[in-house]
């Protein structure tokens, strides 16, 4: 976060130095887990709740249908989209609601007034919004025992796809949280763009079942990418090749990631 009206030419060099302390990093790192922790039923319990209902509605009404991929049950299809989709939806709430919330009530002052480098803002949101995705994810896999066995295929795919995933949507919401002034704002942020995004992202079909032109649509959404890369872990099958889903995705993330330190090294819509 910028200190003054002039930067010096290092600015970035100087932030990403004060990064390096670790110090600032740790402390808002820890504001944010214990911040979500303390309402787990809102932040943990209910996603679930929400996924594993999908989950029998869905898998109880496709119940019979021709599998999505050889030797793999619709069910079995379904579990690593609604984790990643909630993975999704949880980790921008996390970074998004806990800034804008900090803006509204106006303890935001305090943030911009300790000695916290934009870098270590980044991080920290980054961290919490990943530990409360993966506690969801963990809690929602296990749900998913009593319901169907997920093989393991690709572990190393199936994390570099979760981080890669979490910590984007943590980005975007810290760019959401950001340029938001009230929660109407945050609302529409994910009410026309998350929401949307997540639920034509093939969570509950495969792409090669759709029309052309929705087809060729989806392969436009980085959602879709996490998703079907997230799902290939399991299976080792996928409407997409593997590399190619994580190409996406990482440079999806580099573009965010680029945005919302550009907001943070400048202090768009925080300072002024």
């Amino acid at each position: 976060m910028s200190r003054g009206d002039s930067q010096p030419p290092d600015f970035a060099a100087a932030e990403l130095a004060r990064f390096s302390d670790r110090v600032g990093f740790l402390t808002l790192t820890g504001k944010e887990i214990k911040r979500f922790w303390s309402v787990l039923g809102q932040t943990v319990t209910a996603p679930v709740i929400t996924a594993l209902l999908y989950l029998l509605v869905f898998a109880q009404a496709m119940q019979g249908r021709a599998p999505v991929y050889p030797g793999v049950s619709y069910t079995a299809f379904l579990v690593p989209g609604l984790v990643m989709m909630t993975v999704i939806q949880n980790a921008f709430a996390n970074s998004s609601s806990s800034l804008t919330q900090s803006k509204i009530m106006g303890n935001l002052v305090f943030l911009l007034m300790a000695p916290l480098g934009a870098w270590e803002w980044f991080a920290a949101y980054v961290v919490a919004a990943l530990v409360r995705a993966a506690l969801v994810a963990t809690v929602m896999l296990t749900a998913t025992l009593f319901f169907v066995r997920l093989p393991l295929h690709a572990p190393l795919a199936l994390l570099a796809m979760f981080l890669l995933a979490g910590a984007s949507l943590a980005v975007l919401g810290l760019i959401a949280g950001i340029v938001a002034s009230k929660f109407d704002h945050l609302a529409a942020f994910t009410n026309f763009i998350i929401t949307p995004l997540s639920f034509l992202s093939g969570v509950f079909y495969s792409v090669h079942a759709l029309p052309r032109f929705w087809f060729l649509a989806s392969h436009l959404n980085p959602f879709f990418y996490m998703i079907d890369g997230f799902r290939y872990g399991f299976f080792g099958q996928a409407d997409v090749p593997i590399l190619l889903s994580l190409a996406w995705v990482a440079g999806f993330l580099a573009l965010v990631s680029a945005i919302c330190l550009w907001m943070l090294m400048t202090g768009y819509k925080l300072r002024r």
